[in-house]
């Protein structure tokens, strides 16, 4: 089950994203990465179509039976960073 920190849900209502968005990029990532300031993290990252194809991150992690979301936002510099 996804789990939203109250961090995750204000950041959904304020950007508009819908929770269909975040779990496709937590089930179907097009990549992911850790989080170096905290490697228990994973960051997922998935492209979009109803955005224009713009990149989701979402910054989660497993705890017991669940996956926490801390939060969602589109990056706009993601492509770039994943490229380096």
């Amino acid at each position: 089950m996804i789990r939203y920190l109250p961090h995750a849900e204000e950041a959904l209502a304020k950007r508009g994203i819908k929770r269909d968005w975040v779990a496709a990029a937590i089930e179907r990532p097009d990549w992911t990465d850790t989080d170096p300031a905290k490697p228990s993290r994973t960051r997922s990252y998935k492209a979009i179509d109803e955005i224009d194809g713009r990149i989701l991150r979402v910054v989660h992690w497993p705890e017991d039976d669940d996956i926490v979301v801390l939060t969602a936002y589109p990056d706009r510099d993601a492509l770039k960073r994943r490229a380096l």
